[in-house]
């Protein structure tokens, strides 16, 4: 029906395909900011801060995520260099999400557990993935 001179790789149609789909899960997670917010939850301002956080992070990377999938395909990026720069971003909204919901794990906490290693994981991932595809994009 419609046609269209650009297309997607495979690699990143089918990685944004997921991309997606994950957004229905960030939907989730407003649910259970809006029952936070409401009182509905008990969770200290510890708890609050990251969730928030975690949900923040997970909107914006996706998006983030899909917006450097276009991009990877207009470089030359291959092989090893390509995945990363596809992949990396996505690894990222998952990683640093994740890590905030679960650093804030168990009732009253008002520190983060050992689990906040994973939000710095999934920042690592973050920076290597915008590198990568900047860099690409220079390159050509």
């Amino acid at each position: 029906m419609f046609e269209s001179t650009f297309a997607l790789s495979d690699a990143s149609r089918v990685i944004a395909g997921v991309g997606l789909l994950t957004i229905v899960t960030i939907e989730f997670g407003g649910m259970f900011l809006l029952r936070i917010a409401a009182g509905k939850v008990p969770v200290t301002e510890f708890q609050k801060a990251f969730s928030r956080a975690g949900h923040a992070h997970a909107g914006v990377l996706v998006i983030l995520s899909l917006v450097t999938l276009v991009l990877a395909d207009a470089t030359s990026l291959e092989g090893f260099w390509g995945w990363v720069a596809r992949i990396a971003v996505p690894a990222a909204a998952v990683l640093m999400s994740g890590g905030f919901f679960a650093a804030m794990a168990g009732r009253g906490r008002t520190a983060p557990n050992r689990f906040i290693a994973i939000v710095f994981a999934g920042a690592a991932s973050l920076a290597l993935g915008v590198v990568t595809l900047g860099v690409g994009l220079l390159i050509g």
